[in-house]
Formats: structure tokens, sequence, C-alpha cells
């Protein structure tokens, strides 16, 4: 891979359709490259930044033909070679949206061999200040930075566009001496900071408020999503668009439809957004497992799911074993794993242990297609998938799939 053709000449490609990374074209030479900043059906003068033996990366510098659906980009560091956060800052929202349903459609298609009609599902709003959390690095004067795309490489930033605004004030703090800063506004409390600094003690986690100023290390956000109240610690996950816990709870709640008496697994439940609801949805003769790996997330799952004594909090990973350990024939799975899919060996075990429905709740596309064609060939038919677009402004969704046992 060669990544020093940055200062080349820009070359005229025309745009052909939308792709993970950047919008196809081919270069004069019939190279296929991946263009940031453009939108299909443009002719745009391109720089490329990187190079493989079988196709290049690059940025749209110049726009000679201009898609009707571009737009101003609403934030400053929404450019060629700025941040690398936001890539579809550029699009109308029926551009973004037509993009991630073609994506999502593809990913479909070409690793799980089914075609389905996607819908995208969006919150109101345009999406200014949607994102509850942030994590930023850090430079050498202590400002917070994000990375250029596909680089190590920091720009300092003064704001965010897509952050809530409550974290203005963190931009103007000095960061001195740590490496990482993420910023935290979930629920109604105050916002804070954790930032991680590495020492010859080894790694140290800070609470503090946005102005720097240390915190109880037991600071927690507290946030009610549907009636459900949770407490979530500053190195637990949470889902970091504002109507992601709300809408996300419905619909796997509508998916799952349980019943009073079912038995529940719920996998990487996290600090329970999805096992509280399901606890108490099939009631004190029912059971509801949850299967967690981070120690931070299942302390608050567990203080979250007080008083449900038929609500188990396992910590444990998500592998062969813990599956065969917790899931049995009949019962409904619930399932948000990382961006990375299920491990090797979980969609065997799940498909031995037979459970009657699976909710499956995925950020990417291309590792929810990967796992949906094993669990379709082990005897799952997919019922129902929809798409929210719960990461405005690029290229990525949330996907909420339904999967019931064939007969």
């Amino acid at each position: 891979m060669s990544s020093d053709n940055s200062l080349a000449a820009p070359v005229p490609v025309h745009i052909e359709r939308p792709a993970t990374g950047g919008a196809v074209g081919r270069m004069p030479d019939g190279r296929v490259v991946f263009v940031r900043h453009t939108l299909p059906g443009e002719f745009v003068n391109v720089r490329v930044t990187e190079t493989t033996a079988s196709f290049s990366r690059g940025d749209a510098v110049e726009v000679l033909e201009a898609s009707p659906e571009r737009v101003k980009a609403p934030c400053n560091f929404a450019y060629p070679g700025g941040c690398g956060g936001c890539d579809l800052q550029h699009a109308s929202k029926t551009a973004q949206y037509d993009w991630k349903k073609a994506l999502v459609t593809e990913h479909l298609k070409r690793i799980a061999g089914i075609d389905y009609d996607v819908t995208i599902t969006a919150p109101e709003g345009s999406g200014e200040g949607s994102r509850t959390r942030l994590r930023c690095s850090v430079n050498e004067d202590g400002q917070l930075c994000l990375h250029l795309s596909r680089s190590h490489e920091l720009i300092a930033i003064d704001a965010c566009w897509i952050a809530n605004s409550k974290f203005a004030p963190a931009f103007q703090t000095s960061w001195d001496g740590a490496e990482e800063v993420e910023l935290r506004a979930i629920g109604d409390g105050e916002p804070f900071a954790v930032s991680r600094r590495e020492t010859h003690r080894g790694t140290i986690y800070e609470i503090t408020s946005l102005h720097g100023e240390p915190l109880e290390p037991s600071t927690q956000s507290r946030v009610e999503v549907q009636g459900h109240y949770f407490s979530v610690g500053p190195r637990a996950f949470w889902q970091s668009h504002q109507d992601a816990p709300q809408m996300l709870l419905s619909k796997v709640l509508e998916f799952a439809d349980v019943k009073t008496g079912d038995h529940v697994v719920d996998l990487f439940s996290g600090v329970g957004l999805f096992a509280v609801p399901l606890a108490k949805a099939v009631g004190p003769t029912g059971k509801v497992t949850a299967v967690e790996s981070s120690a931070y997330a299942v302390r608050d799952a567990r203080q979250n799911g007080d008083g449900l004594r038929h609500l188990k909090v396992k910590e444990w990973a998500v592998t062969p074993r813990s599956i065969n350990d917790s899931v049995a024939p009949g019962d409904v799975v619930v399932l948000d794993p990382p961006r990375s899919g299920l491990a090797k060996g979980v969609v065997d075990a799940l498909v031995r242990r037979e459970p009657r429905r699976l909710v499956y709740v995925s950020c990417d596309a291309a590792t929810f297609a990967r796992d949906l064609k094993l669990l379709l060939a082990g005897g799952y038919e997919l019922k129902k998938l929809e798409a929210f677009d719960l990461f405005p402004m690029t290229e990525h969704v949330e996907l909420v799939a339904l999967l019931d046992k064939s007969i």
C-alpha cells in the first residue's frame, strides 16, 4: 500500500455509485477509486491519497459537475483533508438516505445472498447536537482533536456540529497530558469528561467536569427511556445518538413480542437497556439472562435491574460456551454485538441451541449480512428488517432484524 500521492496532480473522475468509504469512480487508466466528499453522478477532480494493488482512495478537491443533492456542509471541519468523522455532510437528507439504503441492500445481496427492500427510519431534526458521547484525541498543545480520514493525523477542533452543544466548554479547556478524552452528556444531568492518561503506573482514567475539574469517581449518568431508569457509569457503553435508546428499545420489544413466562437471553446486554424492560415484560414467572463481558456495564446492569429477581446478569464473554450455558430451545434471544459482529463459532452454537426467535441489533451492515447468511443456512428465516439513521451525516446505520426458527 502506498499513501504518498497527496501531492500528485488531481485527476478528473466520473462518480458512479455509493460504496463503503466513499463513492466509486474510475481513474483515467480504469483503476477503481473510492472518493470521499462526492456524490453519485458528479464529475470531480480527485486527489489520490492512497493506492493499493487493486484500487485507490482519494478526496474530491474540486466539483466540476455537481449533483442536485449536493449541499453546503454545515460543519467547518468537513472538507477534503479535514475531519474524517462525518463523511456525508455535503449530501442532502434524501441523498444520505439513498446512500445508506444502497449500502445495506448491496451487503445483503453480495454477502447474504438475499434481496430485501430496506427502508430508513430517521429521528426528527437535522442531527445537529444529537450525539451524547464524543471521543477525542488530544494533541501536544492539549487541544481536543479528531482524526483525519483513515489516518493517525489529528485535527484540532473548537466545536463539533454533530455533538451535544453542552460540550462547548470542553473545547476551550486544556487537556494537557491526556491521550484521549470522552465527553458525555447522557440523560439530564451535568455533562462530564472521562480522560485517559498513560503514566509510569499504567493507564489512569479520570472523571472531570468539562473544565477539567476532578469529579467523584462514582459519577454516573442517569437517563430515562420509556419509563425505565438507567444508571450509566463513565466506563460503560451507551448509544451515542440521543434518540437511539428509545427507538431501538421500541423496535426490540416489538420484534421480541415476549409474553408472561417467556425465557429471554440478552447477549451483549450492556447496562440493561433491553434486559430490564424485557424482564418486566416476562414477569416473575419468566426469566431473563443478560450476558455481558464488561465489568463496568455488568455492575450498572445489576443496579438497573435491582428488584427483578428473575433477571440474572452474567459477566461472560459471548462465546460458544456461554451460548451453551445460557440459551435453551424455545428461548427468545436478543443480541447487540459490536461492529465486528459475532465471534467465530457463536452462530453455530446459537443454531444448535434452537431458540425460537432472534432479534439482532447491528451497527454494521456488512458483518450483519455475514452472520445473517449463517443463520439462514442454520434454519432461521428473516421476517423483518428495519434500518435506523442514528449516525447522521455518515454512511452508517443501525439495523434491527427479526429472525424466527423455520418450521
